[in-house]
């Protein structure tokens, strides 16, 4: 099956400098995503540290200056996450309204709890230790990753009784998978170093100190695509995972999805 999710995931961009500091933690009036990696940027000031006011153009420059993700895959990006700004006709999106559930907020998040239990936005240690004891070797490939969105889509689908994931979620949630290890890692071996992982969704912080480095080569649509229909290559669910249809609400707030 040929992938068409062109991932909604996570967000990063082109190659255009951005002012920011080294690293600082959100303050009492900063807000904050559902999104290791949005936050991340924002910490080092890629993104606005504020989380708010986040523009096309912002976007294009901080996910480039920050991961080398070309301006095109930065702006479909972008164009997605402004949908969740509740402003009719959005030009930029504050980093929570990302929180808001089912429009590209999702559950069996791989670091956060289903909205059913409470707040989805923050990180989730219960949550975290069910998906990286997936990632069972110092190096996490392919398989381990697939497994890990497998078994969280499953906990969820058993536990949730509310649980729903869209085509729009599914998509989202494989292209998390995908861009964990396309961009923080190799995209043409399929692999990244747990430590790095690890170290990003619990920090929310670039692990440049464990030896991150910002690729050398843009991270373009087609590597998205190609690592997105890997992940899906290597899944083997033991049952539905329980994908319902997209709700007739869910259809009013995203007008992106099919």
């Amino acid at each position: 099956m040929k992938i068409t999710y062109l991932s909604t995931a996570v967000a990063f961009g082109s190659a255009v400098a951005y002012p920011r500091s080294e690293w600082e933690g959100p303050g009492p009036d900063d807000v904050r995503a559902p999104c290791p990696m949005l936050n991340t940027l924002a910490n080092h000031g890629f993104l606005p540290h504020s989380g708010k006011g986040i523009t096309a153009n912002k976007t294009i420059d901080a996910l480039g200056s920050a991961l080398n993700i070309d301006a095109v895959l930065s702006k479909f990006l972008f164009d997605f996450a402004a949908t969740t700004n509740p402003q009719p006709n959005a030009t930029f999106f504050d980093l929570d309204h990302l929180s808001r559930h089912n429009i590209l907020e999702h559950d069996a998040s791989l670091s956060r709890q289903d909205s059913f239990f409470g707040p989805a936005d923050k990180f989730n240690e219960a949550v975290f230790n069910q998906t990286k004891s997936y990632w069972t070797g110092d190096i996490i490939d392919i398989q381990m990753a697939a497994n890990a969105r497998v078994a969280r889509l499953m906990t969820s689908n058993l536990t949730n009784p509310e649980y729903s994931l869209s085509d729009l979620g599914s998509g989202f949630s494989i292209g998390e998978t995908a861009a964990y290890i396309g961009i923080l890692g190799d995209k043409k071996t399929a692999t990244v170093p747990k430590t790095w992982v690890e170290y990003l969704f619990v920090n929310e912080r670039l692990p440049y100190e464990l030896g991150f480095k910002r690729p050398a080569e843009p991270f373009v649509s087609a590597d998205l695509v190609n690592m997105e229909q890997m992940v899906v290559d290597a899944q083997h669910f033991p049952q539905s995972p329980g994908k319902v249809s997209v709700s007739k609400r869910s259809e009013a707030r995203c007008p992106y999805q099919k």
